[in-house]
């Protein structure tokens, strides 16, 4: 954007996985924040109000998902403190007769190199268990 500078930008990493199911059974299921637990660091998930109250290893955090849509876009925001929101961009794409996970991986500023790989080791295998549910 105009007047940004490039020292704006921040590392950011894409990670996908090939699934053999459509992008609609793909998309249905990793949308739906009652099967997060199923495939993702979040180990339980209950609404609360317009947002979902998660449960992880770190605590209890809020999460916004994407309004429901037939693009695949799959984006949620976090909310891990009061007043801090983490974007998480994340995309189901058509490849072949199958889909496309895509997860962009962006490292938030004071981000350690080790945290930033820890990060992404467990993105992969958040998306090796949605895979895997989804290939059963």
């Amino acid at each position: 954007m105009a007047g940004e500078s490039a020292g704006a930008l921040h590392e950011a990493r894409t990670l996908s996985v090939s699934v053999l199911r459509s992008p609609q059974d793909v998309y249905a299921f990793a949308a739906d924040p009652r099967n997060l637990p199923r495939w993702s660091w979040i180990e339980s998930a209950e609404p609360d109000g317009d947002r979902w109250r998660v449960t992880t290893a770190g605590g209890t955090a809020r999460l916004r998902p994407s309004p429901a849509n037939d693009l695949g876009v799959l984006d949620h925001d976090i909310e891990p403190a009061p007043g801090v929101v983490v974007h998480v961009p994340m995309r189901v794409v058509p490849n072949g007769t199958g889909s496309e996970v895509l997860f962009t991986l962006i490292r938030l500023p004071g981000t350690t190199d080790e945290a930033f790989e820890d990060d992404a080791r467990t993105v992969a295998a958040d998306l090796a268990r949605l895979k895997a549910e989804l290939e059963v």
